[in-house]
């Protein structure tokens, strides 16, 4: 069950970072305005969504995937509160300062940490809802 989850997960961050993200999101996301955490706030709700879409669907039609609502809504709150913490950039540029990786930001780096940040966060969701 785990990676058909994960894979779920993950099928829809792609989904919700990508398509799903609107120019105004990704520009206005990491503000520190009101304008900013309404654009971080419905970048993550779109996260949310999109995951618990294709978890439900998932759940219909995979024989696999057996859900409990509590656990599943714990699961998706998670995915959206880790998404919206690391969406505000600071906690990416705080790590790659403080572990050495200041050259590698300068040079496009911290896109690949803020991914490999959600990742794992989506693999810990599907990692808990597996074990539930």
């Amino acid at each position: 069950m785990f990676a058909e989850i994960f894979i779920m997960f993950y099928a829809g961050h792609l989904a919700a970072d990508y398509p799903g993200q609107t120019d105004h999101q990704a520009k206005h996301k990491a503000d520190k305005t009101l304008t900013g955490w309404i654009a971080n706030a419905t970048h993550a709700g779109t996260h949310v969504a999109v995951c618990g879409v294709l978890l439900v669907l998932g759940a219909l039609v995979l024989d696999d995937v057996a859900l409990q609502p509590l656990p599943a809504a714990l699961a998706l709150a998670w995915i959206g509160a880790t998404h919206s913490f690391i969406d505000r950039r600071w906690p990416v540029r705080w790590w790659m300062e403080n572990t050495g990786q200041s050259e590698f930001m300068k040079h496009g780096g911290a896109q690949h940490v803020d991914q490999a940040a959600h990742v794992i966060a989506l693999l810990v969701a599907a990692l808990f809802l597996a074990a539930v």
